[in-house]
């Protein structure tokens, strides 16, 4: 059914999430109760019964919610989730997954009100404009349509009422937290919270990110594996950005490829959000699968520029100084190294060599010389040993403090890792790393492919 609005009040949105906080107490209670005397077959009918009707109303209300609990949602969707069955948890992430690919849409009468608002009758800019969204966001959702001049484009919308909407979320980090404890105990945690809703924030402004898209957009044309469409900033608004369409399919055909193909696509993935860091001061803050395409050239396409962040190369030199030293067994480096940044209290118990395994537990896939197989377990538990409090391990680094400005670095090298496990995909992740740690030639074919179209400075395509 589709959505008929975005709630936007503070109260309506609380309601909201206090109401599927109780009713999944309620369901559990009840489903307790009802397997009392059962046969281990019904039993386990039963659960995947309850499971499913739980990740279905999940699905449900964050997608009519859009803002912070929908991207909350989104980010759900690659993790490894331990709060079912193991059996059940792959039709979780199938449901999650809604969130990032089938979202309700918002009726088409609405969100040509906000176009018209800001660019005035559709047929002053588009001669065909597609009604029917074909991808939906946390804050906007996609139609296809064309240009006057007979380009085609796609044109995101934000949801109305959004912004009152994220803001009313801003407020409700404790109702959030609530939610979140029922669902994955580690988006309990409010510094989490509130760093999803100050990058919803930045999302906001569409202009902004046209005006990124298109810088991004210029460094990779020619690219010959990857390929970012532009923004016509002429036609971007406050709440619409038009974009270059791509043809292409989405993430979950990926996910069929064969190994070798996967494998070759997840090295992109891993070249485009982490390798830009490093190499150009800048990523894309928001890897996640709903963001990556196959087009239809072959190339793979990366969209949603929203959360795109720069970063002084003060602060990226620092972290390639401590991943070198935590790669080469140096790890009192890495600890004096965090003490002094005060990311460290030495006041508080945490020894060398817990500040070494931390650093190998969150960061070891681009560190261990060897070829490994990225899984969305190994991934999940990467991701929980890093940012859950109530982790046994690493008691200690989860109760100090990590810098503002590497908060957001971290958080998209945790989730790249996460989707490149939705993929299972195979490499040596260090031999990739030390382009960007040493500044070694890159030893594979598409890294050398790569690297010539560099040096050539001519456009492939």
């Amino acid at each position: 059914m589709a959505a008929t609005g975005v709630p936007g009040s503070r109260v309506v949105r609380s309601a909201k999430l206090g109401q599927l906080a109780a009713e999944q107490a309620v369901r559990g209670m009840g489903r307790r109760l009802s397997m009392i005397g059962r046969t281990e077959e019904a039993r386990q009918v039963l659960a995947e019964r309850s499971a499913m009707q739980t990740a279905q109303q999940i699905v449900a209300v964050l997608g009519s919610m859009k803002g912070s609990a929908m991207k909350l949602g989104q980010m759900l969707s690659v993790l490894d989730l331990d709060f079912v069955p193991e059996a059940y948890r792959e039709q979780f992430r199938e449901q999650f997954a809604a969130l990032r690919d089938r979202a309700p849409a918002v009726p088409f009468a609405k969100m040509r009100a906000v176009i018209e608002g800001d660019l005035g009758p559709l047929a002053k800019t588009f001669a065909d404009f597609d009604e029917t969204a074909i991808a939906s966001a946390s804050i906007g959702q996609v139609h296809r349509a064309t240009l006057r001049d007979g380009r085609a484009v796609a044109v995101k919308v934000k949801y109305p009422g959004v912004e009152r909407a994220v803001n009313a979320d801003i407020s409700n980090l404790e109702f959030l937290s609530k939610m979140g404890k029922s669902i994955l105990p580690t988006m309990a945690d409010t510094g989490v919270l509130e760093e999803i809703a100050g990058n919803l924030r930045s999302e906001l402004d569409y202009l902004r990110e046209a005006r990124t898209q298109h810088r991004v957009a210029q460094r990779y044309r020619g690219h010959p594996f990857i390929t970012v469409p532009d923004a016509f900033e002429e036609y971007c608004s406050h709440n619409v950005l038009v974009t270059e369409f791509v043809e292409s399919r989405p993430f979950s055909h990926i996910q069929t490829l064969p190994d070798a193909e996967r494998d070759r696509l997840g090295e992109l993935i891993y070249r485009f959000y982490i390798g830009s860091l490093f190499a150009d001061y800048e990523f894309c803050g928001d890897p996640h699968p709903g963001n990556v395409l196959l087009a239809d050239d072959g190339r793979l396409a990366f969209v949603d520029f929203g959360l795109y962040n720069e970063m002084d190369p003060v602060h990226v030199e620092f972290e390639r100084s401590c991943l070198r030293a935590a790669a080469e067994g140096r790890p009192e480096d890495v600890y004096d190294a965090w003490v002094g940044r005060g990311i460290i209290d030495p006041e508080s118990g945490v020894t060398v060599a817990e500040c070494q395994a931390y650093v190998w537990a969150a960061t070891g896939w681009h560190l261990l010389d060897e070829v490994v197989t990225i899984t969305p377990e190994l991934a999940t538990g990467a991701i929980l040993l890093a940012v859950d409090p109530r982790s046994v391990e690493f008691q200690g680094m989860h109760s100090q403090m990590l810098p503002p400005e590497h908060v957001f670095s971290r958080r998209a090298d945790l989730f790249t890792f996460a989707t490149l496990g939705q993929l299972r995909v195979t490499a040596n992740w260090h031999r990739l790393a030390r382009e960007w740690l040493y500044g070694e030639p890159p030893q594979t074919e598409v890294g050398r492919a790569i690297e010539q179209w560099r040096q050539s400075g001519i456009p492939s395509g």
